[in-house]
């Protein structure tokens, strides 16, 4: 990769970082506009990564669950797009973001009242979370998906199927 095309990719993270300090500032419509004008600029063929991360933060900009389940569902799509760095699964700097996409996920689906997809989703979180370094960002995911556990234990509803990720 060249120092340019490397620049420029360090450029998107940059303004994506900037929109989500808006978006954690509470200004959620300037913050979905700004992540709104990336992702048209980069487009469905851009980075997965840049696009994994930007749809996962529009997902926590929107004001529609709906839409929010859409921008989610985008950036697990974005995250199953990248290549391999060994072979066996999704680069390292994807896997990482495994847990958070499912939970999110999880989430949307408990304020869409599907708790059965919800439990789908909370269970690949949970299976995911080997991919988290002990550090604050792993531990608050890992500390968010035991609380959304506790709440979806206490609402009527089988646990999750196993899925065959879960053999692996």
């Amino acid at each position: 990769m060249t120092e340019q095309q490397e620049a420029s990719e360090d450029a998107v993270m940059t303004r994506i970082g900037q929109a989500v300090i808006l978006l954690h500032a509470g200004d959620r419509e300037e913050a979905r506009n700004r992540l709104g004008e990336i992702w048209s600029e980069i487009g469905t063929e851009g980075d997965s990564l840049h696009r994994c991360t930007l749809a996962h933060y529009l997902a926590d900009a929107q004001d529609d669950p709906a839409e929010e389940l859409a921008w989610d569902l985008r950036a697990l799509t974005a995250a199953h797009a990248d290549g391999s760095d060994d072979g066996v699964g999704p680069p390292t700097a994807v896997r990482v973001f495994y847990p958070s996409l499912h939970l999110s996920l999880a989430a949307d689906y408990v304020k869409l009242r599907r708790p059965e997809a919800a439990r789908i989703h909370l269970a690949r979180a949970r299976a995911a979370t080997g991919a988290l370094a002990d550090d604050g960002y792993g531990n608050g995911v890992r500390a968010a998906i035991s609380r959304l556990e506790r709440r979806l234990a206490a609402e009527p509803g089988d646990a999750p199927r196993p899925f065959p990720e879960q053999n692996q």
